[in-house]
């Protein structure tokens, strides 16, 4: 493997309750990277997980409560002293023996590789079904092809995802939020297939409730991030519905109602909302620029 340009790693495992599989991943983690600084975040676990953490010798930090997935990925960045993160779940679904192979595909020129579920990996046939409609919608929002959006293994160069560490959210979608925000600034985002292990103990995540919540963080992020994507449709089919009811109304009754008026002048006020934020869009992209300066240099 060539780690030329990797001068540290840091391996950030968010943790809740996670004591029944945690010292065997924690044994296997130090197996596979000796060197590799190792942090466990836990949050506000009620188990003997920081106690697990301490007889391996391994960091902590706590959260007084739960705050969520999300916040403790993001006190994990916060407090890595490492060039490159490696995020991973301390449930026992992910194996850090591929953590090799996503090390070398970061090398390759790519800024973050997503560790991408093979279709029988995932709990349920539900959780199969939603995670293609999350892929698919994703695609269409940012022009590329992802493969798993919700994936939480995960390299990443810690100087890019500290950028959009404000945008990530508490609880279990901060992968959705971060994959699009990289994808739409133009930052190449690799994929290592993997097969996720069934998970040890119970999970935290609610289908129908984090559902909606994947399904408008991807909304947001698009809106944010390619604002046209998201609004010239809704202009298209606002101009079409008006121009359509405008046709009808006109053959039947030889009138322009005022129903035809409002929708024609919904799309016209949507497309100006749209380029409204393409303009606001691109003060994000202004940081990335001025940091790859910076590296350049």
């Amino acid at each position: 493997m060539n780690t030329a340009k990797i001068h540290r790693v840091s391996i950030i495992l968010p943790c809740r309750n996670e004591a029944e599989n945690l010292g065997v991943l924690l044994q296997g983690i130090k197996e596979i990277l000796p060197d590799a600084e190792l942090l466990v975040v836990d949050d506000g676990s009620t188990d003997t997980s920081v106690e697990v953490c301490r007889e391996h010798q391994v960091t902590v930090v706590s959260h007084p409560y739960g705050m969520g997935n999300g916040a403790a990925v993001k006190t994990g960045a916060r407090h890595a002293t490492g060039d490159v993160l490696v995020f991973l779940d301390a449930d026992g679904q992910h194996d850090p023996k591929a953590i090799p192979d996503f090390l070398e595909k970061l090398e390759q020129g790519y800024e973050m590789v997503v560790g991408a579920r093979q279709p029988d990996s995932h709990a349920s046939v539900f959780r199969r079904f939603a995670n293609f409609i999350y892929n698919r919608l994703a695609s269409f929002m940012t022009g590329f092809k992802i493969q798993d959006l919700t994936s939480g293994f995960r390299v990443v160069r810690a100087r890019h995802f500290l950028k959009f560490i404000y945008l990530l959210p508490n609880g279990f979608s901060y992968p959705t939020t971060i994959t699009m925000a990289f994808f739409r600034s133009g930052l190449p985002v690799g994929y290592v297939p993997i097969a996720a292990a069934a998970r040890v103990g119970k999970s935290h995540i609610r289908l129908f409730k984090d559902g909606i919540r994947f399904f408008v963080i991807i909304l947001k992020i698009g809106a944010l991030f390619s604002p046209m994507r998201l609004f010239l449709p809704i202009t298209a089919a606002l101009f079409l519905l008006g121009i359509g009811y405008y046709g009808y109304t006109y053959y039947f009754y030889h009138r322009f109602t005022n129903m035809s008026a409002l929708v024609l002048v919904s799309s016209l006020l949507t497309l100006l909302i749209g380029l409204i934020s393409e303009q606001i869009s691109s003060l994000h992209y202004r940081g990335i620029d001025q940091d790859a300066r910076r590296t350049k240099r």
